[in-house]
Order: structure tokens, then C-alpha cells, then sequence
């Protein structure tokens, strides 16, 4: 279904009565191609905002409206921006989930997702910036960040190896597994060779619940225990276990776990 299309077929009580003429449903462009003045000027303002207060200053909703605006140039993005976070709660959450829930959502196409992806992709890499091949535990601050801009709002676990140098440099980040909402299958012996095929002489285990609550499951400490005593044969040191939740991070290490 085209974005178009899906626009001109959602009913325009959808979203309740609207207040004012930026909430009204998308209307086709006029015959010189341009949008209406109205959806014009609300592009305008919230640009305006933007640039003058950044993102604090804008609601999620008002965020998600200035990544459409490139995907849907000529179209009111107001009801798709609260459709998406109708459906997926929060700007995080949008930019993140998979690309098959998000074409579920009536108006968004492959342009959408694209930006979407893109905006996520940069926050990836803008985070992963602060810490690749930087001493790792002198910029803890950042690695969380970074875990937590990576990991928090999965659907699915994953597990993640962080692997340092001598000096505690990060030199490699990789996830060794993914699996479903509450499991994810990982096997030391895999985390062990993988670390001797780069030489690393220390280790972060990061993974994430997506129920949002970081406390370790007794088979966290299970693997955790059998990580450990693994790489210790070897000198390899396991500096902490990061479980990543939707808003906090809990660390083995700090919680008195290893």
C-alpha cells in the first residue's frame, strides 16, 4: 500500500477531533505540486524550534514529525507520527523496532523506514564513536550510554562481547547471539575462542531483558559463572556483566554478583 494511499483511506476520526488545522487528516497536494500553506507553516515552525531549543524542546511526537518530513515532503506526517508511537510507545522504540512490525503500520513504506533506519544507524554510530579504541573503564559513563543506545529497546534479547586489549581499549564489539523475548542461547567455549582469535586479554559481557527489568535471571549468573571460570584459565580477565533494561542498566560487578 502506497503512503499516499494509506492516508487518503484512514478515516479522520482516527485520531479524535482536532483542535486545529495541523491536525486535520493529509490532503492531497495542490495542482503545482506544493503542500497546503497550513501543512507548510507547521513544517516551518517546528524547524524553527528545532534549530532555536533542539530536541528537549519538542515532544516525541514533534521529533518523529521532522523525520518524516523527508520521507512524506508534501503530506500532513502528524497522524502517522502518533500512529507509529501509538503502536510502539516511545521516538526510541519507533526508530528501533523491526522492519516488519513498522511496514505493518498503515502509511509507512520503504521511504519511511528508511529514515527511520537512518536516524537509528547515527545514533548507533555516534555512541560507538565515544568508546571504540578508547580505555574503556575510564569512560564507563559512555559504554553504558552506548549499551543502552544499542540494546534498550530490543524486542528480542541479544548478547554482546565487548573484547580489550592490555590496556583496556575496546577492539571489538560483536553480538555472539540473538534470541527471543527471554532467552537468548550463548555458549562460553564460542565467547573463549573468539577472544583468543583477538588476542584479548579482558572482557564485558552485555546483554538485554526487554521486559525492561535489568535483575539477572538465575541463568544469567549461571552463564556469567561458566564465562568466567573459562577465561580465567587462559589470564583472561571478565571485567563486569552488563544487563541493559528499558531505563536502567544493572552491573554484575556493582551489584555484587562477580
Amino acid at each position: 500500500m502506497s503512503q499516499h494511499r494509506a492516508f487518503h483511506e484512514a478515516p479522520m476520526p482516527l485520531f479524535g477531533s482536532p483542535a486545529d488545522p495541523d491536525e486535520v487528516q493529509a490532503l492531497s497536494p495542490l495542482p503545482n505540486g506544493r503542500p497546503p500553506s497550513y501543512i507548510r507553516d507547521h513544517r516551518r515552525r517546528l524547524r524553527t524550534r528545532f534549530l532555536e531549543g533542539g530536541a528537549q524542546a519538542m515532544p516525541d511526537y514533534e521529533l518523529l514529525e521532522l523525520v518524516l518530513f523527508r520521507a512524506i515532503p508534501r503530506m500532513d506526517v502528524k497522524p502517522l507520527a502518533r500512529a507509529l508511537l501509538d503502536a510502539f510507545g516511545d521516538f526510541n522504540r519507533v526508530i528501533s523496532a523491526p522492519v516488519s512490525r513498522l511496514m505493518q503500520i498503515d502509511g509507512v513504506g520503504e521511504a519511511v523506514v528508511t529514515e527511520l533506519k537512518i536516524v537509528e544507524a547515527a545514533a548507533h554510530r555516534l555512541a560507538r564513536a565515544k568508546v571504540m579504541h578508547r580505555p574503556v573503564l575510564s569512560s564507563w559513563d559512555a559504554l553504558v550510554d552506548y549499551c543502552h543506545t544499542a540494546m534498550a529497546h530490543r524486542e528480542t534479547e541479544q548478547f554482546r562481547v565487548l573484547y580489550l586489549d592490555r590496556k583496556n581499549v575496546l577492539i571489538a564489539d560483536e553480538a555472539q547471539a540473538s534470541g527471543t523475548v527471554d532467552h537468548v542461547p550463548v555458549y562460553p567455549r564460542e565467547v573463549v575462542k573468539r577472544a583468543l582469535e583477538l588476542n584479548a586479554s579482558a572482557l564485558i559481557l552485555v546483554h538485554n531483558h526487554p521486559s525492561g527489568d535489568p535483575t539477572p535471571s538465575e541463568a544469567d549468573i549461571a552463564l556469567t559463572n561458566q564465562i568466567m571460570d573459562a577465561v580465567q584459565v587462559l589470564g583472561i580477565v571478565l571485567h563486569d556483566h552488563l544487563i541493559v533494561g528499558k531505563s536502567r542498566e544493572l552491573s554484575f560487578r556493582g551489584a555484587g554478583y562477580i
